[in-house]
């Protein structure tokens, strides 16, 4: 389990998004991604639910200030209390703000320092007043948004620089004051890293969730592709071979017919099945490679696939693209490419010298692929071709062919026709794509 772990980036280092996050961050799948952007919002969330303690904190501090002598004013101690309270009202409301808090931990550190410098300096101006209040913001920001270390330093220090000025300022009971002060921000600090570190739990078990679902759809895509491997192998042993000997077979029957008088009909049927098992090996070789993992062809492969057949053939073949081309589905675009390697073939098969015009259409929505071939000669005879096409399409396995395109656009919500025409004989495929 700790290998699969390992392996999904679970087992060491994986740690939420967020300020104390170090290093670089990883490619994540939609899953992790959607568990980080979760945990975003719900840090969000928190923060926004703040910003009233933040308010009720200013509140309270000003109100106290001035029933505390010297209170705010323009001249004197007077003006001094008025400046720090403007900078600490500025500071709450920066740290209460979800832009702000967003920042990294040495942001988070400096406004923390104001919050309670400011706190400090109204406990100097105004000894008489309730002086622990104003700094201890600044220590239940610093356990609630700093690693345990800066904020315990952090802590440390105010409540040191508070004890120092209430003694230097003689304060009332001011040992009393210091002592409560340091056990008021402790206690502060330790319910600042616990809410910190429950945040960081949920945001990281989430997370954590999220990329174990990752490993296991790994481990299963992983098994799937070692079963159809076996698979594959099978299905090379057995029906690949067979096919081979099977061509080999053909072959010899066709050299055979060759010496011997027999009848046209069956030179042509000999001719058709040594064409058809040479198909059925490479299909079978295709189908091989589809189940060991290896890359499916795509619609952009359409060009190669016609420049082979105007080579192979030597007969005209063109290709026209019509509408802006655009990426397709996988599936979509496979279909494509298969119903015209179909149809190539049977042009190679039953129309060979037809000159054969291939078209991909895109339209909105959809997009069509057509296979249009026309045969030499005019008038009767080409009809009479036309049919008797339709006949051996049927008769030498060229219909199953047909069929499998038709299934295999309809699984995608397309349509595949075929049928003669004035000239020849025409395949339209059609995907929503």
């Amino acid at each position: 389990m700790k290998a699969r772990l390992a392996a999904a980036g679970l087992y060491h280092g994986a740690r939420p998004p967020g300020p104390d996050a170090g290093g670089e961050p990883e490619p994540a799948s939609a899953r992790v991604a959607a568990a980080r952007s979760r945990a975003r919002e719900r840090r969000d969330v928190q923060l926004q639910a703040l910003r009233p303690l933040g308010l009720a904190f200013i509140a309270a501090v000003v109100i106290l200030s001035f029933r505390t002598t010297p209170g705010p004013g323009l001249h004197g101690a007077g003006l001094g209390v008025t400046l720090v309270l403007a900078v600490y009202a500025a500071a709450v409301a920066t740290a209460i703000s979800v832009r702000w808090a967003r920042r990294g931990p040495a942001a988070q550190a400096a406004v923390i320092g104001l919050i309670s410098g400011c706190g400090v300096a109204l406990a100097v101006l105004q000894p008489a007043g309730f002086v622990v209040l104003a700094p201890s913001l600044g220590v239940l920001f610093a356990g609630a948004r700093l690693p345990p270390v800066p904020a315990a330093v952090i802590s440390a220090a105010i409540t040191a620089a508070l004890a120092l000025a209430i003694t230097i300022r003689a304060a009332p009971h001011a040992a009393q004051n210091a002592l409560g002060a340091a056990l008021l921000y402790a206690l502060l600090a330790v319910i600042g890293q616990f809410l910190r570190r429950g945040r960081q739990s949920q945001d990281r078990t989430e997370l954590l969730m999220a990329q174990l679902q990752d490993a296991r759809e790994a481990e299963a895509a992983a098994a799937a592709l070692a079963e159809r491997t076996r698979i594959a192998g099978e299905l090379h042993d057995v029906l690949a071979h067979s096919l081979s000997a099977l061509a080999i077979q053909l072959q010899g029957a066709r050299k055979l017919a060759g010496r011997e008088q027999v009848s046209d009909g069956l030179r042509a049927t000999i001719e058709r099945s040594a064409e058809l098992a040479k198909a059925g090996l490479a299909d079978a070789r295709q189908a091989v490679g589809a189940l060991r993992g290896e890359p499916l062809p795509t619609l952009d492969q359409l060009a190669a696939l016609v420049e082979d057949f105007r080579r192979d053939t030597g007969s005209p073949a063109t290709l026209r693209i019509d509408g802006t081309s655009r990426p397709l589905p996988a599936e979509a675009s496979l279909a494509l490419f298969r119903g015209a390697q179909e149809a190539l073939t049977n042009i190679t098969r039953y129309a060979p010298g037809a000159t054969t015009a291939v078209t991909v259409t895109y339209q909105a929505g959809r997009t069509v692929l057509t296979v249009e071939d026309h045969l030499p000669g005019t008038g009767a005879d080409v009809t009479t071709a036309a049919e008797s096409r339709a006949g051996l399409l049927a008769d030498a396995g060229g219909g199953h062919g047909l069929a499998a395109m038709r299934e295999r656009t309809q699984r995608l919500g397309g349509a595949a026709r075929a049928g003669p025409t004035a000239g020849g004989w025409l395949v339209e495929l059609e995907v929503p794509a």
